[in-house]
């Protein structure tokens, strides 16, 4: 399997997985996709059902990761995916179920499945991916004898799933950017208490894609990014992706009996990572109907799905909302999307995502417009819909009132959208991002009690804090990453 950049016409540069595992973004600024999306066949299919969540990702991950030995990759995924690892999981769902799912509603053929996501060490989605990217990267950096500093950005849980996962890993630092006072208290503490000597948080004064650009200025800095041997573990970061594949095929594997069901899954969106790995395995064959993104306020995903037009808000422009997380105006694995809606077309999406600094592109094929792709979106199984703060205190309530457990604001949202594009005769999951006790201020507001707390998190707002607060400015940034090098 080799890859190519979203930017790149030609495979000139292709490359292996192990190349691109520790870099993020190519060289060009674009972003590493297969030359081609393997095929999984119905065999296949009827044969993983009897998998365990470890071996049916060996499986996917062996399709991606051509490069690295099957027994090596077979056994960093049964060091992964433990019962002991995502052990968070709520009293009625079985304990050595890594995702397990629940019907939340079953109506006049109508489904509504919940698939849970966040029973790993930091209570996210993140973690699904981010366990199996820290026993990548420490694999592969042990193979080369070499260091790696991770520069990322989050909105609130990829920091922390990346932290959890990479500290302590030999020959590893993590600098992670934050937006000041813009996460949940649980999510700040969850990050900031780390004491670990290879962890650095950085609070940017201003938003969640200030942060991200940031990243990406430094990622392309190529002199800087080699001599200071900078990675990611943003969700650009190729083997991430992958690994949220996985979820989609165990989440309609075990909601369906025969591969002629299809499913629909809707996902709570905001950098258009997690929804991209549903594109992904809809490329791959399986059989999903539609994918359904589900935005918060910040609305930029779902005006592109309703009307062709990608218009990117300025940092005064976004919101913070109760869905923090979701507090996105510039989805960067939407690039990935855009380069298949394109046909491949390299020259094309640079041309496109030339604009983006300006405002964005308009598909829709209007006069003026910059194409009429947006024709072709209906073929990919795209679908979404917005949730506001009213929207998901009124659905906090209505599931608690209704099935007797409590979701998180985000999971919340997609649950609203969901909710909305159901149809009969095929079964809606709804991706949950996180647990509600990492929001319970919201919780709070919603059902006028506090969110219950897994053990070892009881008091954690509490523990003691180690950050920096920096400006949003790349080349202080540059200047702080140098410092603590020492490269």
């Amino acid at each position: 399997m080799r890859y190519v950049s979203t930017r790149a016409a030609g495979a000139s540069q292709a490359a292996n997985f192990s190349d691109i595992l520790l870099g993020g973004l190519a060289p060009d600024g674009g972003l590493y996709l297969p030359e081609e999306y393997p095929r999984v066949s119905g065999a296949e299919l009827d044969a993983w059902r009897r998998l365990s969540y470890a071996d049916l990702a060996y499986e996917i991950l062996r399709k991606f990761a051509t490069d690295i030995p099957d027994d090596d990759l077979k056994a960093l995924a049964v060091k992964t995916y433990t019962p002991a690892t995502y052990r968070n999981a709520r009293a009625d769902e079985a304990a050595t179920e890594i995702t397990p799912l629940r019907v939340l509603e079953d109506q006049d053929g109508k489904k509504l499945v919940l698939q849970a996501l966040s029973n790993g060490p930091t209570l996210a989605f993140k973690d699904m991916a981010m366990q199996l990217l820290g026993n990548l990267f420490e694999y592969a950096l042990a193979k080369q004898h070499a260091e790696l500093n991770i520069f990322g950005a989050t909105s609130g849980d990829t920091g922390s799933a990346a932290e959890y996962a990479m500290r302590g890993k030999k020959g590893i630092r993590v600098f992670m950017l934050s937006p000041h006072k813009k996460m949940s208290a649980f999510q700040t503490a969850q990050m900031f208490s780390l004491q670990d000597p290879n962890i650095h948080n950085i609070a940017v004064e201003g938003v969640f894609d200030d942060c991200q650009d940031m990243v990406k200025a430094v990622s392309n800095d190529l002199a800087f990014k080699a001599r200071h041997k900078i990675g990611t573990v943003n969700s650009i970061n190729w083997a991430r992706v992958v690994a949220q594949v996985v979820y989609y095929f165990r989440g309609y594997l075990k909601a369906t009996s025969s591969n002629d069901q299809k499913v629909s899954f809707t996902v709570p969106s905001g950098n258009f990572g997690n929804i991209c790995a549903g594109h992904i395995a809809r490329m791959m064959g399986l059989p999903i109907d539609k994918l359904v993104v589900a935005t918060n306020e910040n609305d930029v995903l779902d005006e592109f799905f309703r009307t062709g037009v990608y218009r990117v808000r300025k940092s005064a422009e976004t919101f913070h909302t109760s869905s923090p997380s979701m507090d996105i105006s510039k989805a960067s694995n939407f690039e990935r999307f855009v380069y298949d809606l394109v046909g491949r077309d390299a020259n094309r999406v640079r041309a496109l995502f030339a604009k983006v600094d300006n405002g964005g592109f308009d598909l829709s094929g209007a006069p003026g417009s910059d194409g009429d792709e947006f024709r072709r979106v209906a073929e990919y199984g795209f679908k979404s819909g917005k949730s506001t703060h009213a929207d998901r205190i009124a659905t906090i309530g209505d599931v608690a009132a209704k099935y007797g457990i409590t979701v998180d604001t985000h999971t919340a949202d997609g649950i609203k959208v969901a909710r909305e594009q159901v149809e009969a005769g095929v079964p809606m999951i709804v991706l949950e991002t996180a647990l509600p006790a990492k929001f319970n201020e919201t919780i709070r507001e919603a059902l006028g009690q506090d969110a219950a707390r897994p053990a070892g998190f009881e008091n954690i707002e509490s523990l003691p804090q180690r950050y920096v607060v920096m400006e949003p400015n790349v080349e202080k940034m540059k200047t702080f990453i140098a410092a603590h090098t020492g490269l």
